[in-house]
C-alpha cells in the first residue's frame, strides 16, 4: 500500500536545505570583506543599512530594474522574507507544483492554505495559465481568498528557465485575477548559457504587482552566511507593503549579522574577483549537470535539460517496475534508497510539493565535486574537471546505480 504520509520525514523538520550549496571553498576576497567587519560592535538596522541597500540598488539596475533604496529590504535569508511577505499580504497562497521546498511551510506556519498549480510542459517554476485560472476559480467558489502567487523564472527544483512567452501568459493570468506576485530570483545569476537563454523578471512585465526576492546563497554567498534581498514595487502600494514587511521583520528581530551584511554589500557591487568566481562556478556546475543529465537520460529517466542552478530534477517513473522489486514504491522510499546507494542527499519530490506517489528526486551537482576543499578547488581550476579522477569516480558510481535500475525495469517489463 502506498503511504499517504512520509512517516516522520515531513518537509519542515526533515526537508532538504533551502538551497543546494555550491560545494566550493569560500572566495578569499569575500572572507576578507567579512573579516574586516568582525570588529564592529553596533547592530545593523532591521531591513539593512545604507551600504547594503545601495549595493542592492546597483545590482538590480545592472539587470534592467531601476530601484531606489526605499524599495529594498534585507533579511537573514529568503525564508524570513517570504514569511514576512505572506503575513503582510494575507489571504491564500498559490505555488507551482513542484516548487522550492521552503515556500509552502512558511505559509502553513501562518495558518494560510497553500494551493499547488500544475506547471507547463516546457518548464517548472511558473504555473500553467489555464490551471492557474481554474485553481483560482475553484478556491474562490469554495470560500477561499487567493491573493499571492509565488513563482520562479529560474527554478528550484527543476533547474529550468521559463521561456518569456510562457512567463508572460502566467503573469497575465495572475494579473487578471488580481493576485500579487512574489518572484523568487535566487538562481537568475546561475543560468548555464546566459547568451543562449532569455531570462526575464516578472517585475519587467508587471512592475506594480511584483515583489522580487533573491537569496544571495544562490550565486554570491556561502549558504552558511544567510542574507537575502527583497525589491518592492514602486509607488503607494509598494511603500505600504514595505512598511508592513519591516514590521514583521522587526517583530522577528530578523537582522543580518554585521559581518555578513558587509560581505553581501561587497559581493553585490560585483568586483572582478566575485564575477570571475561566479562565472567559473556556473561553468563548472553546468558541465557536471550536463554529464549527470546524459547519464540519467541514457538510463531511461525523465529529466529536463538543466538550464540554471546546481541541481537536476529526475523522474524515475519509467523505472517503477524495477524499483518496486527493490521495495521502492513512493518518493520517500526513493529518497531513502538513492541516498544510501549514491551516498549523497537525494530529497524526494514530496519535499517540493510533488505527489508522494511520483518517483521524483532532486540531485545536487555539488556532490560530484569531491569530498575535500582541495578536490573541489581542483575542479574549479581545472579546464577539464570531468576528467579528474574523483569526479569520474562519482559519475561512474551514478551510472552504475542507474544502469542497474534500468536493467531491473527491463527485466520486469511484460513481453510484447
Amino acid at each position: 500500500m502506498l503511504r499517504t504520509d512520509p512517516e516522520g520525514h515531513g518537509p519542515v523538520r526533515y526537508g532538504p536545505s533551502a538551497l543546494p550549496d555550491d560545494g566550493l571553498p569560500v572566495l578569499p576576497e569575500l572572507s576578507a570583506a567579512l573579516a574586516r567587519a568582525t570588529a564592529r560592535s553596533g547592530e545593523r538596522p532591521i531591513g539593512g543599512d545604507t551600504a547594503l541597500l545601495d549595493a542592492a540598488c546597483g545590482y538590480w539596475l545592472r539587470r534592467g530594474l531601476p530601484t531606489r533604496p526605499r524599495q529594498v529590504a534585507a533579511a537573514p535569508g529568503a525564508p524570513s522574507l517570504l514569511l514576512a511577505l505572506t503575513a503582510a499580504l494575507g489571504g491564500d497562497v498559490l505555488v507551482p507544483r513542484p516548487c522550492s521546498a521552503w515556500w509552502a511551510p512558511y505559509a502553513r506556519l501562518l495558518g494560510r492554505p497553500v494551493f499547488p498549480v500544475a506547471t507547463p510542459a516546457e518548464c517548472g517554476g511558473v504555473p500553467d495559465p489555464y490551471a492557474l485560472l481554474e485553481t483560482v476559480r475553484r478556491v474562490r467558489a469554495e470560500g477561499g481568498d487567493p491573493r499571492l502567487l509565488v513563482l520562479s523564472v529560474a527554478d528550484d527544483p527543476t533547474a529550468t528557465v521559463a521561456p518569456p512567452e510562457v512567463l508572460h501568459e502566467a503573469v497575465e493570468a495572475a494579473a487578471g485575477e488580481g493576485l500579487h506576485l512574489v518572484s523568487d530570483e535566487t538562481w537568475r545569476d546561475t543560468v548555464h548559457d546566459p547568451h543562449g537563454t532569455v531570462l526575464l523578471s516578472p517585475a519587467e512585465m508587471l512592475p506594480e504587482r511584483v515583489t522580487v526576492v533573491t537569496d544571495l546563497a544562490g550565486a554570491f554567498l556561502p549558504a552558511g552566511w544567510p542574507a537575502a534581498l527583497v525589491r518592492f514595487p514602486a509607488g503607494v502600494t509598494g511603500d505600504a507593503l514595505h512598511a508592513r514587511v519591516l514590521d514583521v521583520l522587526t517583530a522577528l528581530d530578523a537582522r543580518i549579522a554585521d559581518p555578513v551584511a558587509a560581505a553581501a554589500a561587497y559581493a553585490l557591487d560585483e568586483p572582478d574577483a566575485v564575477i570571475e568566481r561566479l562565472t567559473a562556478s556556473v561553468r563548472l556546475h553546468a558541465r557536471v549537470a550536463h554529464a549527470v543529465h546524459t547519464t540519467l537520460a541514457a538510463a531511461g529517466v525523465l529529466v529536463r535539460p538543466p538550464q540554471a542552478g546546481r541541481h537536476l530534477y529526475a523522474d524515475l517513473g519509467p523505472l517503477r517496475s524495477g524499483l518496486a522489486g527493490r521495495g521502492v514504491r513512493d518518493a520517500q522510499d526513493l529518497e531513502d534508497f538513492l541516498t544510501a546507494r549514491l551516498e549523497q542527499p537525494a530529497p524526494g519530490g514530496h519535499r517540493f510539493g510533488d505527489d508522494l506517489g511520483a518517483l521524483r528526486v532532486r540531485l545536487s551537482t555539488a556532490e560530484f565535486l569531491g569530498r575535500t576543499d582541495e578536490e573541489r578547488e581542483e575542479c574549479l581550476l581545472s579546464p577539464t574537471p570531468l576528467e579528474l579522477p574523483h569526479v569520474q569516480r562519482a559519475l561512474l558510481s551514478l551510472k552504475s546505480v542507474f544502469d542497474a535500475l534500468r536493467d531491473d525495469a527491463q527485466r520486469w517489463e511484460s513481453p510484447r
